[in-house]
């Protein structure tokens, strides 16, 4: 199967049309998937700089694109009504006309959960949130009509071994995560794990996965070691966007899957 690439574009730093050109740019030079965050403040960089708001960004990206698939690495579960986050991704999909991933994972930014009211808790306690809410996701997903226009995927991003890949096994059909070769390939060793224990097939499960510096160096090991998708993150500044590391895994992608 041909290795993907896949961007995600980062909702901070930037002016809104930086963002929407770096979308249009990215898709110009043929990525396969972009991403957004949801987020309400900067992960790095100055800590009240600009940012933007998920939903509405995805909305915005689904509107400036056409072909490639769209979506957040990924959703916090905390933020919002489950149904109505899957009401929400349904209808992007009605404008987007297939091409929307729904990305969960069970959140993790302190800041965003005291500056906006949010109850923090625990990570044992948002976790279980998480596998409270997937199957009411599941269920209105189900339910809605219209129903979303493509297959749109639940991700779930994040690595942790007892629960968060025990519930990709259970309820995702994309997974995605970051580190080298070698964490990746424990992190998907425990996974098979887990999907022999809910009789699943590991294989239907997409891996998506990323590095927060140096991907190019681990690409060919990724893919090899059964990576479908191998993404890289790019950061906003008041000068925009730098996309010319993904040029680079792009033209990496184009040359492997040439060898066929």
């Amino acid at each position: 199967m041909p290795i993907r690439v896949g961007v995600q574009i980062q909702p901070q730093h930037a002016s809104f049309e930086q963002m929407q050109q770096a979308w249009r740019e990215a898709e110009a030079l043929g990525v396969d998937s972009i991403y957004t965050w949801d987020h309400f403040y900067p992960l790095y960089g100055e800590p009240d700089g600009r940012h933007y708001e998920g939903v509405a960004a995805l909305t915005a990206l689904a509107a400036a694109t056409e072909r490639a698939r769209i979506g957040a690495l990924v959703f916090c579960n905390s933020y919002r009504n489950p149904q109505l986050l899957a009401n929400v991704h349904t209808t992007i999909d009605q404008l987007a006309k297939g091409r929307v991933v729904l990305g969960i994972g069970a959140g993790w930014f302190e800041r965003d959960y005291e500056e906006y009211g949010y109850e923090f808790g625990t990570a044992p306690e948002r976790l279980r949130a998480l596998a409270r809410d997937l199957p009411l996701i599941r269920a209105r997903l189900a339910r809605l009509n219209p129903a979303a226009v493509g297959p749109m995927p639940i991700l779930i991003g994040g690595a942790g071994e007892k629960v968060t890949l025990r519930l990709v096994a259970e309820h995702a059909q994309m997974w995605h995560a970051f580190g080298d070769t070698e964490v990746y390939l424990a992190k998907s060793a425990i996974l098979a794990e887990h999907c022999a224990r809910v009789g699943r097939d590991p294989a239907s499960i997409e891996r998506v996965w990323g590095a927060h510096e140096g991907i190019e160096s681990h690409a060919d090991a990724l893919a090899d070691a059964g990576v479908s998708e191998i993404t890289v993150g790019v950061g906003g500044t008041l000068d925009g966007y730098d996309l010319g590391q993904l040029r680079e895994l792009l033209q990496w992608r184009d040359r492997r899957n040439a060898r066929g």
